[in-house]
């Protein structure tokens, strides 16, 4: 039988393309309805809140309807979309594109959750493909249907928003469940990125393809970026926190005056709270040195806050500095993007300059700073994107532009971490591959390895130790010989219990029928006068050391030590006499 017989029977039939189209419908269905679900999740829990709200104000200005357009607008908005708001006091619709990091969120979780349970395969199992086409089809439709719906509200979503963010948060967090349902696996590089990368420079391509190629060092370059991001997001939010505390007061009479009812202040601290990654990503643009916008004219940077229109009462913006030049306490901030770098630098140096060489060989310094480098690009890149996502207009006229600009936060920590991280990086590569003995080392050559020297094996040789043997005393009150057995292994046995043929207390012989079991012999202590014969009419409860005792006992070696040892060989049995019975 062939290969291809082999193969034609043990593959399935081809089904029709009709048959194959109703069999992968229901999977496609099940995934849109899973999207939509996700998506209605995600509204239902934003009209939950806003109802909440709505009940609890004593000046509800809408009704229901009003309510839940609200909510669908709030939803659409934590997509990234803009809000355009109509009932303005001067009947000019104004923006609200400033939108709450931490309501992306939900969103996003939901997504990914949907996506990762249509395509786990202990879960529906379905094929990655029809899992996120389904999941994002579905969440589109309901989307759209909210943004239809939030037009006749009063926060009407901008169009060419709802187009373009809630498709792409869709497609990217989908993608991100499918990818993690299948165990998160590390394909090669699209043709396009790798075709790009290969067109450079013969230095850049080394640089770059070399990096990139290899999963383990792309990957440390990209948690080497990620790690520099983190520490400038969370020196962003120190900032922010410390500003705050220092500012208590102003912070405090914010609340009172946005509103004087307990509902309004619960929902002023709500949408602080959201906004709180917002301010942390503001922190970030403050100590890089760009600044923030606080509206048209108006920047407040470490070096100089300039004096603008006054802010409207909110609860952060109490944390932004009062209007002038810069002090010592407001430059210590360059702090944060300089631990930012050293973080750089030491993550990258980690797969740069392995420890003793053990696995992989050690970059050069140009390969290392070059490296330290990309990391570099790759934070000021996502700096750059996270600025853009935390800013965008307030309104019309002075609050059109608030929040970091985010073409000079990217270049700004490009720069910081660069600047610090090279000089940084090539330093710990010196120390990790120095020598302990003062000799040097080649770079790229790994350490040889010594062969363990082996101790040859030491056979002791075996001791016999000859056996001791005993001379036999004659017991002086039974006539009896005794031999001491000697020890070990050579020891004789003793016998089980008594001969056939030994004689009874009467003295005649016993038969085997009419003998008794034999007993176990009591155990019996050894000593040192045991052999020596008592007075008959002496009292066993006597002293010791009285005098009669001892006098029979001195007799007794006497008259033991002129006999003498008996010769070896069988000696003959005298009868027992009456005292040893």
């Amino acid at each position: 039988m062939t290969q291809t017989t082999e193969h034609s029977a043990s593959s399935p039939p081809v089904k029709p393309p009709r048959e194959r189209a109703r069999d992968r419908s229901p999977g496609l269905a099940t995934c849109v309805v899973g999207g939509a679900v996700a998506a209605g999740l995600g509204l239902g829990s934003f009209a939950v809140l806003v109802m909440v709200l709505w009940i609890s104000s004593p000046y509800p200005d809408s009704g229901p309807g009003g309510a839940l357009h609200v909510a669908a607008g709030l939803w659409l908005l934590a997509h990234g979309t803009e809000l355009i708001r109509t009932d303005t006091l001067s009947g000019t619709p104004a923006p609200i594109g400033v939108t709450p990091l931490l309501l992306v969120v939900l969103p996003g979780w939901l997504l990914h959750r949907a996506a990762r349970d249509a395509a786990a395969p202990e879960g529906r199992g379905h094929p990655a493909r029809t899992a996120w086409c389904g999941v994002v089809v579905g969440y589109l439709l309901v989307g759209a249907a909210a943004a239809l719906y939030a037009a006749g509200g009063e926060l009407r979503p901008d169009w060419i928003g709802v187009g373009a963010h809630v498709p792409v948060l869709a497609v990217g967090a989908a993608g991100f469940g499918v990818w993690t349902a299948h165990g998160r696996p590390r394909g090669p590089l699209p043709g396009f990125l790798r075709r790009a990368l290969t067109a450079l420079p013969d230095g850049g391509r080394g640089v770059f393809v070399r990096g990139f190629f290899v999963r383990r060092r792309a990957l440390a370059l990209a948690r080497a970026a990620a790690a520099g991001t983190t520490v400038l997001v969370g020196g962003g939010a120190l900032l922010v926190a410390v500003s705050l505390v220092l500012r208590a007061g102003p912070m405090q009479a914010s609340f009172a005056q946005v509103t004087d009812v307990w509902s309004g202040r619960l929902a002023v601290l709500l949408l602080a709270l959201a906004l709180v990654p917002n301010a942390a990503v503001w922190g970030a643009a403050y100590g890089l040195g760009p600044g923030v916008v606080l509206g048209t004219g108006t920047v407040a940077g470490p070096l100089a806050v300039d004096a603008g229109p006054l802010l409207p009462p909110f609860p952060l913006f109490a944390a932004v500095p009062e209007a002038g030049p810069g002090s010592p306490l407001t430059w210590s901030v360059a702090a944060v993007p300089v631990v930012a770098g050293l973080v750089v630098a030491w993550c990258t140096v980690q797969v740069a300059a392995p420890a003793f060489g053990e696995r992989d060989e050690a970059w050069s310094r140009g390969r290392t700073a070059a490296g330290v480098a990309v990391a570099a690009a790759l934070c000021g890149a996502a700096m750059a994107v996270l600025a853009a996502l935390a800013g965008g207009p307030m309104g019309v006229a002075v609050l059109a532009e608030f929040g970091p600009v985010w073409w000079q936060v990217g270049p700004a920590a490009l720069g910081w971490v660069a600047l610090v991280g090279v000089p940084a990086a090539l330093g710990l590569r010196a120390w990790r591959l120095r020598e302990p003995s003062g000799a040097g080392r080649r770079v790229g050559v790994p350490r040889p390895r010594l062969p363990r020297p082996r101790l040859p094996r030491v056979r002791i040789p075996r001791m016999r130790i000859p056996r001791m043997r005993l001379p036999r005393v004659r017991l002086p009150w039974s006539g009896r010989t005794a031999d001491l057995p000697p020890a070990g292994p050579d020891a004789p046995q003793a016998p089980d219990g008594p001969s056939d043929t030994a004689p009874d207390a009467l003295g005649s012989p016993q038969t085997p029928a009419t003998r008794p079991p034999p007993e176990a012999p009591a155990p019996h202590l050894f000593e040192p006068y045991d052999f020596l014969p008592q007075p008959p009419d002496m009292d066993p409860a006597a002293t010791w050391h009285d005098d009669a005792a001892r006098e029979a006992r001195w007799q007794a070696l006497k008259e033991a030590g002129a006999r003498g040892a008996p010769e070896r060989g069988p000696q003959p049995k005298d009868p027992p006499t009456p005292a040893a019975e």
